[in-house]
């Protein structure tokens, strides 16, 4: 895979918008997507641009509201395969341990 996105879709209200969340994380199950859902937002990987487009569309569409919110940041590498976790661990390779900290 070889698009990698950070998306985060959230409806604009004052209440736990922990149910609308789950319905665009849910639309992501009709794509050919691998996903990982984090407390900020979820990684989405695909092996290419239309495929991850069509599927933050549909996650997107799928929070009802009268207002809905959504950020996505695209890394479009395109010279070399690479997935989510190998950039990560990349990063830990150079920190000499796990990329994560337990307060």
């Amino acid at each position: 895979m070889t698009v990698v996105a950070l998306l985060s879709v959230a409806p604009v209200i004052e209440d736990s918008m922990a149910e609308e969340v789950a319905k665009a994380v849910a639309a992501l199950d009709g794509f050919d997507v691998s996903y990982e859902t984090n407390p900020m937002g979820t990684v989405i990987e695909a092996d290419d641009i239309d495929t991850l487009l069509d599927a933050v569309g549909a996650a997107h569409t799928a929070v009802e509201g009268d207002r809905v919110s959504t950020v996505l940041k695209i890394d479009d590498k395109r010279t070399v395969e690479t997935t989510a976790d190998r950039k990560v661990e990349a990063v830990e390779d150079h920190l000499g341990r796990e990329a994560k900290r337990e307060r």
